[in-house]
């Protein structure tokens, strides 16, 4: 992005992150790309953040940012919730690990069983991706089937299989529909369902530029797939936040199986697959049918922040959550009229996806705003907001109307940045 790497907005950044610069420098020597995670890298250099208390997250040159990510929406209360960091010390005092099962893992799986009506058993693993290659691995037992029908640009975590799809791709066990049209995995399975496993789809496209579906789209797809013999799952890892039992409760939706990750780890790694007892008894003893195991698997740490997590995410505090992101979507398109920037968004509940643009693309692969999108993320940055590259937005419990204001008013100085530079003619 030469034209952005010519602009003030890039140069200011570069001047006022020297420590994060020398960090992403010495990172670069032992982590391949200076990162372990895509997500979080970007030009020139990512942050290094040393903090998070609350909304508020703290980089190594002492800047303070209001964190509008979350971690992706894994942090649904926040840095640091007291009752969570309460519960991680208390078991940590205890033991973070070791070869047997204990309790918060039995209650934590008790909760999340009362609460997702689909799902009568589950089993954790320690990531999203794990637990879409689990979904993957009771499915071919199931079925007897090897591939994988997903949406073009859907996103279920870094196996071949699915990575494939995420970036618009079939292969040997992976084909694709086009979301939100039944009528393409009907094709699909008519073509193909003897040998297809299961159909995986999000019921919110996250990474896909927080695109919603129908429950009558996933009715028709799960319909289709089951005439053709295979599993429908459910990819809840980001959008379990929605709804005290998930989107799929929200919608009367009920799947095979369900994907579940991000907040029901309290800010460590987890995820999770559950579902109806007749798929679920694959793991069941003497003899196993499908094997899974983990050294880290359902650990007592994790199980205990996730707990307090899922025990604290009520109602009440998603209904709040909802409301101010209403709040601040209306804010981000006043601030964008004001600066003379186009703006457009997509927004399900606390999921806020932001567009240089008059209209939202379909897909965020065919979007045409990446100049001005990264412009604005450097430009928010410099202005101490933090908000994913991609211009993803994700609240936390722990914010107030105030913060999210603030969250507007950070947001339209970074935006009249954008429009200032637009009509500055480059430098020589």
């Amino acid at each position: 992005m030469p034209d952005i790497a010519a602009g003030r907005i890039w140069q200011r950044y570069h001047d006022r992150t020297p420590r994060s610069a020398e960090a992403y420098q010495r990172a670069l020597r032992s982590l391949a790309g200076g990162t372990t995670r895509q997500a979080g890298h970007w030009l020139p250099h990512p942050l290094t953040l040393v903090r998070g208390q609350g909304a508020t997250v703290w980089d190594l040159d002492g800047h303070s940012y209001l964190d509008i990510i979350n971690n992706y929406t894994s942090l649904v209360h926040g840095h640091a919730y007291p009752p969570v960091t309460a519960a991680i010390e208390a078991q940590a005092r205890l033991g973070t690990a070791w070869s047997a099962n204990c309790v918060p893992q039995v209650e934590l799986a008790e909760l999340l069983c009362e609460r997702v009506r689909s799902v009568a058993a589950l089993r954790f693993t320690n990531s999203g991706t794990e637990s879409a290659n689990l979904a993957l691995l009771i499915a071919r037992e199931v079925t007897g089937r090897d591939k994988v029908l997903m949406a073009r640009f859907g996103y279920h975590g870094s196996v071949h299989e699915f990575e494939l799809g995420h970036f618009g791709r079939e292969g040997p066990m992976t084909r694709l529909g086009t979301y939100g049209d039944a009528t393409s995995f009907e094709a699909v399975l008519s073509a193909h369902g003897k040998e297809i496993a299961a159909v995986f789809l999000e019921p919110v496209m996250g990474s896909g530029g927080i695109v919603a579906a129908t429950r009558e789209f996933l009715e028709q797809v799960q319909d289709a797939a089951h005439r053709a013999g295979a599993l429908f799952v459910l990819d809840e890892v980001v959008s379990l936040r929605l709804g005290r039992g998930g989107l799929q409760g929200l919608l009367g939706f009920e799947p095979d199986l369900t994907m579940m990750g991000k907040l029901i780890g309290g800010g460590l790694p987890v995820g999770a697959v559950g579902g109806k007892r007749e798929f679920m008894q694959v793991f069941d003893p003497p003899e196993p049918r499908v094997y899974h195991t983990g050294t880290f698997a359902g650990n007592p740490l994790t199980m205990a922040a996730g707990l307090v997590s899922v025990r604290e995410l009520t109602a009440e505090r998603i209904e709040t959550m909802d409301a101010l992101t209403t709040r601040l979507q209306q804010g981000l398109h006043a601030a964008a009229r004001v600066a003379g920037v186009p703006l457009s968004t997509n927004r399900v509940g606390s999921l806020l996806q932001l567009f240089f643009s008059e209209v939202p693309p379909p897909f965020l692969a065919g979007r045409a705003d990446l100049a001005l999108m990264g412009r604005f993320h450097l430009a928010a940055l410099n202005h101490g907001l933090l908000l994913a590259p991609r211009g993803m937005v994700a609240l936390s419990t722990v914010l107030t109307p105030e913060l999210v204001d603030e969250a507007v008013e950070r947001a339209a100085a970074a935006m009249r940045d954008v429009a200032t530079e637009l009509s500055t003619p480059p430098r020589a």
